[in-house]
């Protein structure tokens, strides 16, 4: 009976097989200093550098000097903090962390950044747990996170970054850019009671609590923008006598200055006079 079912058994464990989804290929880290990375399929997709450098960013220079220097640190082995980008949109978050990694990552070749979607927070402790077998330091950034419905990503983020037996790896910095300070939304329903209310703004202080160092970005005044706006301009060579003018024209019609609203400006006169732009 037993030489009978064996045929009959490896055929069954052939077919498993060709069902079983294909086993991710080992990521190529050396092939690039950016990636992406997708839960779905476990891979790290190459990105090309960031283009923006960090002298630029104009109106966060304190904010680049501790962001800067907490990644050296990490980059040289050192005790530091996972990082809370927090402020008002469009104020250089995100840049100033792709910008800062490169700056850094020009002395520390074994640095990686590895880009992670907000949708896909839950995912971060298997992301760690495979990023913890490499030799690299890995920088992984989740741009805009927030938790619109708290529960399970919450946790999941909580966990990856102080929860489970193995604790958060050594050679794995993880940086949060958003707009709200404490990362979980208020107000759900104003006819709870007190105590439930008191356990939601608890829970939502402890996912901010992960984060050691946070970092806020306060809204651009006037001078700052125009700063900005004349900085880009100095850099790419764009040249029109009613700069500032203009500049503060586009962001009357945006309704808002920043740093974001400046480039837009900027790539709107290149693109006006004829020039290129790195991004």
């Amino acid at each position: 009976m037993t030489h009978e079912l064996e045929p009959v058994l490896a055929r069954i464990a052939e077919a498993l097989e060709r069902l079983a989804p294909a086993r991710a290929a080992d990521p190529a880290f050396a092939s690039a200093r950016l990636f992406r990375h997708d839960p779905a399929t476990s891979a790290f997709h190459p990105a090309p550098d960031y283009p923006l450098p960090l002298e630029a960013l104009v109106g966060v220079d304190r904010q680049k000097e501790r962001f800067v220097e907490n990644l050296q640190r990490f980059a040289a082995g050192l005790p530091c903090n996972h990082a809370l980008l927090w402020g008002v949109r469009g104020t250089g978050k995100s840049s100033l962390a792709k910008a800062a990694f490169m700056r850094v990552a020009e002395g520390a070749p074994a640095m990686k950044l590895v880009e992670v979607d907000r949708d896909q927070v839950t995912e971060l402790p298997g992301l760690f747990d495979v990023l913890r077998a490499h030799s690299e330091r890995f920088l992984v950034l989740c741009d805009d996170l927030s938790f619109e419905e708290g529960a399970a990503a919450a946790k999941a983020l909580k966990s990856a970054l102080e929860g489970g037996v193995s604790g958060p790896p050594a050679n794995v910095l993880f940086v949060a850019t958003s707009n709200r300070r404490h990362l979980m939304p208020r107000g759900h329903a104003e006819d709870r009671g007190l105590i439930a209310l008191a356990e939601d703004a608890e829970e939502e202080v402890s996912v901010s609590d992960r984060f050691g160092l946070w970092i806020g970005f306060p809204p651009m005044d006037q001078p700052t923008y125009l700063d900005a706006v004349r900085g880009y301009a100095k850099r790419y060579g764009l040249k029109t006598p009613d700069l500032d003018r203009r500049a503060l024209q586009w962001a009357q019609l945006r309704g808002a200055r920043s740093g974001r609203v400046a480039w837009q400006f900027i790539r709107d006169l290149a693109g006006e006079l004829g020039k290129e732009l790195p991004m």
